[in-house]
């Protein structure tokens, strides 16, 4: 991939400055010390909550913002969109020349732009962009493993020189994750046409489908509740987001539209025929989606295990996997109604790992085929 470093090499980053340790910064620092121990990692955030990182692994010390990144060779702004870009003009004289500043913020060129303008003559600053989250925040929520085999998309600044892009995606891979690099402005649109217009439209399509007849939420099952579960997210997460990526996110939000009207318009002629097309057309280009489903990536090597409706079955079959030296990347049992048999989708990082994983199950009598 174009700008980033195999998973083997090793970080040239030996000290982090990690501002703000919510469930972003704090599970960087959690994957930090458990995945790469030579790296040393320094929290930056309020009294308490700096204490607290610490305490619970995430950081080896805290200290005040502009101690930490004088000695720091990559300060990763982990804040809130409202706050992060603020914190650059805090950051600005306080940076190593030699040192990278990066983010984990989902908009990629306000950051940049900001940076650009504080940092001047910096040539080090890559935006980041983990594809990773949960639906609760804060320190309490972090996880060590939240990175693995989710996509981190890299986003250098125009002016920025590849050893920083090089050096960044060597930790970003010793993490669990996996480099995507893109131009921001890209990174932006396509954020926004994957990430923003969803929540939108969830939001929209709860409210129009369930506002007025509380009896249509007895109703409204599991494939419902599939489609819309992002419409609970928090909106002071969500108003940073679609402030800094207003003119993409309507742009998106036009596309979604026209295409609504476009259906619409076929359901009022009763064209059928057109609908089809549609459907046919909306069926192939999701077919393409990576369904590993953590980023702007390609599939995993994937199976499909039929799976009985009995205690005990998971463990059975992620036992006969570990038995046979196999790691699971990504495992999905695919939506049944309840008391009735499914299917697990297991994914591997390679197609020599699922074709083992096949002769293994196989040979345990799970019913198990690619998919």
């Amino acid at each position: 991939m174009p700008g980033s470093t195999p998973p083997d090499s090793p970080p040239t980053i030996h000290t982090v400055a990690i501002v703000g340790t919510g469930l972003i910064g704090g599970s960087l620092g959690m994957a930090l010390r458990a995945r790469v121990p030579s790296v040393r990692v320094v929290a930056v955030d309020v009294e308490g909550v700096a204490a607290a990182a610490v305490a619970a692994g995430a950081a080896h010390a805290a200290l005040p913002l502009a101690e930490a990144v004088r000695g720091a060779d990559l300060v990763v702004v982990a804040a809130p969109p409202g706050v992060s870009l603020g914190l650059v003009g805090e950051i600005a004289p306080h940076l190593r020349p030699s040192a990278i500043l990066s983010d984990v913020g989902s908009v990629k060129a306000p950051f940049l732009a900001a940076a650009v303008a504080a940092v001047a003559g910096a040539h080090r600053i890559v935006g980041g962009h983990p594809m990773a989250g949960r639906e609760t925040g804060g320190l309490v929520s972090a996880d060590a493993r939240l990175f693995e085999n989710a996509a981190w998309v890299l986003c250098p600044a125009q002016n920025d020189d590849t050893s920083a892009v090089d050096a960044l995606a060597a930790l970003v891979s010793a993490v669990g994750a996996r480099v995507v690099v893109m131009d921001a402005a890209r990174h932006d649109r396509t954020a926004a046409a994957v990430s923003h217009v969803p929540q939108l439209a969830a939001v929209a399509l709860v409210t129009a489908a369930l506002g007025d007849d509380p009896g249509a939420r007895r109703l409204a099952g599991g494939g419902f509740r599939d489609v819309t579960r992002i419409a609970a997210s928090p909106w002071p997460l969500w108003q940073g987001i679609l402030s800094a990526n207003h003119g993409a996110a309507l742009a998106a939000l036009d596309g979604l539209r026209s295409e609504l009207d476009t259906v619409r318009d076929a359901l009022a002629r009763r064209d059928w025929a057109a609908l089809d097309a549609a459907f046919a057309r909306a069926a192939h280009l999701r077919s393409g989606i990576p369904v590993d489903a953590r980023g702007f990536l390609r599939p995993l090597a994937e199976i499909a295990v039929d799976a009985d409706d009995r205690p005990g079955f998971l463990a059975a079959l992620t036992a006969t996997l570990a038995t046979a030296g196999l790691n699971i990347a990504d495992l999905e049992l695919l939506k049944v109604r309840e008391g009735l048999d499914g299917v697990f989708r297991v994914a591997f990082a390679t197609d020599a790992d699922r074709a083992a994983a096949l002769t293994a199950l196989s040979a345990a009598g799970f019913v198990a085929r690619m998919r």
